[in-house]
């Protein structure tokens, strides 16, 4: 398993009956994940003295319940791949520290997913040492963590997402980074009928970033299943690779795309361009308990 491990301010205090207790900088979160269906005492003192509850409801969805809970608040992580290569991430006017806001909003989200610096990490470290200038393509960028990683590390991004609020939030995210002026293009779109279009305009990127929901819609209400969707997309996003490709990512939190599957599909997808694929879980530590949460499974081609 893949470990996001090097988080300051944020990390899994315990988990018990189906939610974690969540430290999100100064505040406390409990918040249902369908991973944890064990019953363990909860002896940490965070599940009496929480700052915000997502309560989920019997006929689906749920519902926020606060104490003292300010509208957005902001975290912070520093990128350990860059290390002594700040001179990669000062070409975009980043430091290597990833600023984010966050904000409890519709179905238990933050507006980030913690897990994923275990990624950010992986790709950061090639990207800085690529020696050469790098394209990347982020498609269901959602609010830009992996975006401004990418661009903090020295890479130019295509920031691909269908909602207009989302595109927006990650704008600020990569301004509190000190990335404003960082060469990162900001699209609202569908990600399928753009990756049509980039490849009827010859347009080519060196990396690309895939983070699918498991449903969605685009902006003018086209559907999105994983099941149906994702691999097509897969192999069309590969046509878009340059002729010196650095990596592929493709991130999973559906049960069903488990990482065997996110290995075959990428290493058919990918065929004949060398390299490797290695796939995994990926997962946060939990303090109280020393397990780790499996938080979905991540697919790396790298060549």
């Amino acid at each position: 398993m893949w470990i996001a491990d090097g988080w300051k301010e944020y990390e899994v205090l315990d988990t018990s009956r189906g939610e974690k207790l969540e430290r999100w900088g100064d505040y406390i979160l409990v918040r249902p994940d369908p991973q944890v269906i064990w019953d363990t005492p909860r002896e940490a003192r965070g599940w009496k003295k929480k700052n915000g509850h997502y309560h989920r409801s019997s006929r689906g969805g749920g519902e926020w319940e606060f104490f003292d809970l300010p509208e957005q608040w902001e975290i912070h992580y520093d990128l350990k791949s860059l290390g002594s290569g700040k001179e990669e991430a000062s070409r975009n006017g980043g430091n290597g520290r990833l600023t984010f806001h966050l904000k409890p909003f519709s179905f238990k989200h933050t507006g980030l997913f913690p897990e994923q610096a275990a990624n950010w990490e992986w790709f950061s470290g090639l990207i800085r040492d690529a020696g050469r200038p790098v394209k990347v393509l982020n498609l269901f960028a959602y609010t830009g963590g992996a975006t401004i990683a990418a661009a903090a590390a020295g890479a130019s991004v295509t920031h691909v997402d269908a909602s207009k609020g989302m595109v927006t939030w990650a704008k600020e995210n990569a301004a509190a980074s000190g990335l404003s002026e960082a060469p990162i293009r900001w699209l609202v779109d569908d990600c399928a009928k753009f990756v049509e279009r980039e490849i009827r305009r010859g347009n080519h990127y060196d990396a690309v970033i895939m983070d699918p929901p498991s449903y969605g819609r685009g902006p003018k209400g086209e559907i999105w299943k994983i099941e149906e969707s994702v691999y097509p997309l897969i192999c069309r996003a590969a046509l878009l690779l340059s002729e010196s490709p650095l990596f592929f990512l493709v991130n999973s939190y559906t049960t069903g795309l488990q990482s065997a599957v996110l290995t075959y599909m990428l290493s058919l997808a990918l065929k004949g361009r060398g390299g490797h694929v290695i796939s995994d879980e990926i997962g946060l530590p939990v303090r109280e308990n020393a397990l780790i949460l499996p938080c979905g499974a991540s697919g790396r081609w790298e060549k």
